[in-house]
């Protein structure tokens, strides 16, 4: 049995190894073996405690048989990696992903280096990062809340028609947009669809969120950011019978098309571990190798 399950992280948090989950999808056709080599890298580091967890892809809002675990490693893509957040984030339970899709934007290892992340970890070389999540739900159904790691779409339903979105922060009337529909998204989201409809990147430690509508008709319409801190009102005017609201582009909440949108800041925060690496600069490194940020193109 090893008895180094406290570790303090670099940032002076401590990893609590005790029990260990393994969740793994299996969509991905190395995800399995990928597991299994890593429980036997865990195990021959001492450790006992240790819980695999298959999930399917296809299950995109995901309900885990949920064990006793004090840290999970995640294997999959980024969509494995936002449905485990979304359920594990209130039980403030820590995230270590490794990659086996295709972007791994929120992973931080490939397969073929497992055994040396796992040997960063317990020499401490890491950091346990939180990440602002968001919540978002109908004044007409509050059952119907969602939480979400990356962002909140509001857009129409079977036709792609434009809508009228009306944008109130903290009960006061900021502008309307004519558009096919509005990004509600975290800092972490603001490289994902955020990013493809124009919004800004946003460095994950701020407390804000990126407001941006997609493909509005009017060449003014512009991002905007806001703190974290502020309540977000966005009513709905469609001709469109059904609207969606749509969390981390996996868990689908059906609305009518004159509803209104409350979007606020989750009462827990997603928690990251990232591992320190000496020759890059974190945040800014991922950005360039996964987004090629900065890159020539001759390069």
């Amino acid at each position: 049995m090893n008895t180094l399950t406290q570790i303090k992280s670099t940032n002076n948090r401590i990893l609590n190894l005790s029990k260990i989950g393994i969740i793994y999808n299996t969509e991905h056709k190395t995800a399995q073996s990928v597991a299994e080599n890593l429980g036997n890298i865990l195990i021959s580091k001492g450790f006992s405690s240790i819980k695999m967890i298959a999930i399917s892809g296809k299950q995109k809002d995901h309900k885990f048989d949920f064990p006793e675990i004090t840290m999970a490693f995640i294997i999959g893509g980024d969509g494995t990696f936002l449905g485990a957040s979304r359920f594990f984030a209130s039980y403030d339970i820590p995230l270590f992903g490794i990659n086996t899709g295709r972007l791994g934007f929120l992973s931080q290892l490939v397969p073929s280096e497992l055994k040396k992340g796992v040997e960063k970890i317990l020499e401490g070389k890491f950091a346990i990062e939180e990440r602002l999540m968001i919540k978002s739900n109908t004044f007409i159904d509050e059952s119907k809340a969602k939480i979400a790691l990356n962002d909140v779409v509001i857009k129409g339903g079977d036709v792609s028609r434009s809508m009228q979105l009306f944008l109130y922060i903290n009960d006061k009337h900021v502008c309307d947009y004519i558009a096919d529909g509005l990004i509600i998204s975290t800092p972490t989201g603001s490289t994902a669809y955020t990013l493809s409809a124009g919004g800004p990147v946003v460095v994950p430690e701020l407390e804000a969120f990126v407001i941006v509508p997609i493909c509005p008709h009017t060449l003014t319409t512009r991002p905007i950011v806001i703190p974290a801190y502020e309540n977000i009102t966005v009513k709905i005017n469609s001709d469109e019978e059904s609207v969606y609201v749509t969390s981390d582009g996996q868990e689908n909440v059906k609305i009518s098309g004159n509803d209104t949108i409350n979007v606020q800041k989750y009462e827990h925060k997603a928690l990251l571990i990232q591992i320190e690496d000496e020759d890059e600069s974190g945040f800014y490194s991922i950005l360039r190798k996964k987004l090629h940020w900065g890159v020539s193109p001759s390069s």
